[in-house]
């Protein structure tokens, strides 16, 4: 029991009430080999997987099918070319199941789109694209005259000439590239330690700033992006009386009890500040001393006021 066909015998499940003289298990079962591909068989329609021969336009939703995308077709014979059978491949787009019909064409020895669909056409110019395009079916019959071979052939010959110093160039740059492999191969790999030397680098700085991420190299300009940035006076304003608060305030916690001790000690700081101020702008000689004593001896707040609205 070492063929292949014993072998394949102990894939399949044999029920007690099977005999041999009922025939295979598909005859037992009274199922097909192909089993749902076979559903339509008695209309003469098999299910197969037909491969797309070239970009189409699916006619339901104008997307574009590529060429190679798969479907499961119905496969039917619908004539003759001779003795050579003309299919014909019915199936459903994914993107909208819009219905499309493609029959092999054995004269041609393509495929044509019958409906649901419309064969994307690619024209490109030889000069643009740098190909040779093939001679045409005239041309080709016209190789059979001498007189025209030989017109063809001086043709052929002169373009060669163009285009041979052109070919000889790159010839000699392909040469000179790659004839040496190993300075080229000990070209990229110390390039290749110079760029991993300085990632190193670079991930040391970072390391070395509390980073996590490897900082860009600086560039010119964002020193000058950075360097054109100004803060505002009212920032820095700001800045100096949340210190002075800060300063003025008790390092223990606040409670609902010390709440009023707390204002008294902020308004305290507020009086050195202006006090302060006072004492500045009468050694700058904006303040008469003479004003000065009269005001810590007994001037009234209001004017106490004026004078350092007018010191700010």
């Amino acid at each position: 029991m070492s063929s292949l066909a014993a072998a394949r015998e102990d894939n399949f499940y044999y029920p007690p009430e099977w005999e041999p003289k009922k025939g295979g298990l598909n005859k037992f079962h009274g199922q097909h080999a192909l089993r749902e591909r076979a559903r339509k068989l008695d209309q003469g329609i098999l299910i197969i997987r037909f491969e797309m021969p070239y970009n189409i336009w699916c006619g339901g939703c104008n997307s574009m099918i590529a060429k190679g995308v798969r479907f499961n077709a119905e496969k039917k014979q619908v004539g003759n070319y001779y003795s050579t059978k003309i299919w014909s491949f019915t199936m459903k787009s994914a993107c909208c199941q819009h219905v499309i019909v493609i029959q092999t064409d054995p004269k041609n020895c393509q495929y044509v789109i019958i409906s649901g669909a419309q064969q994307k056409t690619e024209d490109f110019d030889v000069e643009d694209a740098e190909t040779f395009a093939f001679p045409a079916d005239e041309d080709r019959a016209k190789l059979s005259d001498p007189f025209y071979r030989l017109e063809h052939q001086e043709e052929d010959i002169r373009k060669k000439k163009e285009a041979e110093p052109v070919l000889v160039r790159l010839q000699k740059v392909s040469d000179s590239r790659h004839s040496d492999d190993y300075n080229l191969n000990r070209a990229l790999r110390a390039r290749l330690r110079g760029q991993k030397k300085k990632v190193a680098q670079e991930e040391e700085v970072s390391r070395k700033m509390g980073l996590g991420i490897r900082l860009l190299p600086s560039s010119q300009e964002d020193a000058a992006s950075a360097a054109g940035v100004r803060f505002s006076s009212k920032f820095e304003r700001n800045r100096k009386d949340k210190r002075t608060a800060i300063k003025a305030s008790s390092i223990f916690g606040e409670s609902s009890s010390s709440a009023s001790g707390s204002r008294l000690l902020q308004l305290g700081a507020k009086r050195r500040k202006i006090s302060a101020g006072a004492a500045s702008a009468l050694l700058a000689g904006r303040i008469k001393a003479s004003s000065w004593t009269h005001n810590q001896n007994g001037v009234s707040g209001h004017e106490r006021r004026s004078i350092v609205t007018r010191q700010r």
